[in-house]
């Protein structure tokens, strides 16, 4: 089963997006880590610009969102964009069907 992670690659790629996982594993601490604090995946687009993207459960969303917006670096993040910079959230979750579905939220200053 793809992780939440996995399935934003593959929505952003739909979308036309350029992709990268940014988040990262320590060893030593066993524990991921976000650039930033908050970013997963990192996808660019020529016309629709960047977006740092945190993947997560439908049901973790609020808690991404409020986590996000408390982190100082996520002003920074689209500021220095000038516009061309946002950050999503993704929540997955399975509908009626069994089909994964996605709810994205802009995270913005």
């Amino acid at each position: 089963m793809p992780s939440p992670t996995q399935r934003s690659l593959d929505l952003m790629r739909k979308r036309g997006f350029t992709v990268q996982v940014v988040e990262k594993w320590i060893p030593q601490a066993r524990r991921r880590v976000d650039l930033f604090g908050f970013g997963d995946v990192i996808a660019m687009h020529p016309e629709s610009g960047t977006v740092l993207v945190q993947t997560t459960s439908a049901s973790n969303m609020a808690a991404r969102v409020k986590k996000i917006s408390a982190e100082p670096r996520h002003r920074t993040w689209l500021l220095a964009g000038r516009g061309w910079h946002r950050i999503e959230v993704h929540g997955w979750r399975k509908d009626k069907t069994g089909k994964w579905v996605c709810r994205t939220v802009e995270v913005g200053l």
